[in-house]
Parts: C-alpha cells; structure tokens; sequence
C-alpha cells in the first residue's frame, strides 16, 4: 500500500515537472518558428521582424536606458493600481457575500457599471485627477475593484454554511472571523480574480499610456507605431506578454502552494 502511495506521488512529481517544461517550451517553440518564418520570407519583416531583431532593438533601449524606466513605470502604475482597486473590491465583495441587504443594494450597481469600458471613462479621469500617474492607477484600480468584488462575493457565498455557524457557535468574531473563516474559504475565488485582473490591469495600464502619457510600456508601443520603429513597437509588445507570463505562472504557482487539495 505504501508502495503504491510513493509511486502516485513520484507520478504527479513528474506530471508537474513535465508540465513546466511544456509551459517554458510553447513559447521558446513560438519563437522559433516566427524566426523561420520570417528568414523564409513566409512572413513580411516590415510587419513582423523576426525575433532576433527585435531583441537587439530592446537591447538597444536597455542601453540608453529607456527601456528600464518604461518598464518600471509601467510597473509602478500596475501595482498601486491593482491594490488599490482589490483591497476595496475584496472588502465589498465580503460584505456582499455575508449580507443579502450589502448584496441587493450594490448587485444592480456592479452589474450597471462593471460592462463600462473602462478606457471610455478616462478623459472624464484625467478631467478629475490630471495627466500624470494619478489618472492612470485610478483607471486599473475601476477595472480590478469590479472584479474583485464579484470574485470574493461569489467565494463567500459558496463557503459550506456548516463552516460559518461553527464559527459563530465558538464566537470567532471580527478580523479573526476574516482571517480564520472567510477568507480561507473564499480563497480560491479571489486567487482566480486575481489572475483575471491582474491581466484586465495590465491592458488597462498599457491603453492608458497610449492616450495619457509621455512614458511606460504603452508609450513605447504607440511612439514606436507613430515612428515607424516596428520593432520598438514589438519591444513592448513582447515585454508586455513577459510580464503577463511570469504574472500568471507566479499566481497559478502561489495558488498550487495556498490549496494544494484542489486537482490540479
């Protein structure tokens, strides 16, 4: 019995390493077959310069220097703005999942609200916040509250009743009753809201710099269009698919250690 025990855990070891190996190999394997295609001329340089061009273009920026304070910029704005729109949005979320009267009044709201594009709504942000940072983690912050609300207030609601009056009966109450109950129970939703907005922040962030801004990730890619630099353009292109790589492979791997009993 033990034995068969060791051989199921040595078998999902090896899944999990092989799954790894897929996970960096597809886009290595995308890589390539983009330089092939364009060096066979399949594909027109014009539109789609191979990969080793456009690495030599971002190390060209990486150089000068313009390359890391886009890409820390970018960052910054992504990160204030995702906490800023998710401590809110879970606290709501919350309340919406313990109280049906939190939930009947903000429901119609969310549901009115949420479908706005967000970036419609930035000319009337940076009317009210300006041009600079501000204007720009306001926008990802409207996009990840929505979210996150929805997300926690559907893993509230889907915690085993038994759970709550078990804690209620041994008066767990307050911040303990968060800590130890509520958001255990609701973590795998939020850590799915996470991932979900996490993206939606990142293309927030990206077509915010587009309109507003004279620096980041986005203005590299709408200054590198207006020039005609493709493959400057295609830096930030491919930085921004990078960061929302690492950012899902780092989520999904966080969320593999915090619920280990989920299938995976």
């Amino acid at each position: 019995m033990n034995g068969t025990w060791e051989a199921q855990v040595r078998r999902a070891r090896r899944l999990r390493s092989m799954e790894r190996m897929l996970r960096l190999a597809s886009p290595i394997a995308l890589l390539l077959l983009w330089e092939c295609a364009v060096r066979v001329r399949v594909l027109d340089a014009r539109f789609f310069p191979a990969p080793s061009s456009v690495v030599a273009a971002a190390l060209g920026l990486a150089r000068t220097g313009e390359l890391w304070g886009d890409l820390r910029v970018t960052l910054l704005r992504l990160v204030l703005g995702f906490f800023a729109g998710a401590v809110p949005g879970i606290a709501l979320g919350m309340l919406m999942g313990l109280s049906r009267w939190v939930r009947a009044v903000a429901s119609p709201l969310i549901a009115a609200l949420y479908p706005i594009p967000k970036i419609a709504v930035l000319p009337l942000i940076i009317l009210i916040f300006g041009l600079g940072d501000l204007s720009k983690i306001v926008t990802v912050a409207i996009g990840v509250f929505f979210i996150m609300a929805i997300n926690t207030s559907a893993g509230v609601l889907q915690i085993d009743r038994i759970y709550l009056d078990v804690a209620k009966a041994y008066g767990v109450r307050g911040p303990s009753y968060v800590r130890e109950v509520l958001l255990p129970g609701a973590l795998p939703s939020l850590l799915t809201g996470a991932k979900v907005s996490l993206g939606i922040a990142l293309i927030l962030v990206v077509a915010a710099e587009f309109l507003a801004a004279k620096d980041g990730l986005g203005y590299l890619i709408w200054n590198g269009w207006q020039t005609l630099q493709v493959e400057q353009m295609y830096v930030g292109l491919v930085i921004v698919a990078v960061i929302g790589y690492v950012v899902t492979i780092g989520l999904e791997e966080a969320e593999r250690l915090a619920l280990p009993w989920l299938p995976r």
